[in-house]
């Protein structure tokens, strides 16, 4: 039973990404009296505390760029 499980999970994993694009519809747009506003405001800000972090570990693991 436990093969079983093994050897159908991949098969089934497969089949569910494959379906998962007819599964989702977007989502309709905002009309025009709405001002848009870009998202790249905090993401600048992630990427340099993901970088930081990052580098922060490095040195922790002795691996100093």
């Amino acid at each position: 039973m436990k093969k079983f499980c093994i050897n159908i999970l991949p098969v089934m994993l497969v089949l569910f990404l494959l379906s998962c694009p007819s599964l989702v519809f977007a989502q309709p747009g905002f009309g025009d009296d709405v001002d848009d506003v870009p998202i790249d405001g905090g993401l600048s800000l992630l990427v340099a505390a993901g970088v930081g972090y990052g580098a922060k570990k490095l040195r922790k693991r002795k691996l100093v760029i």
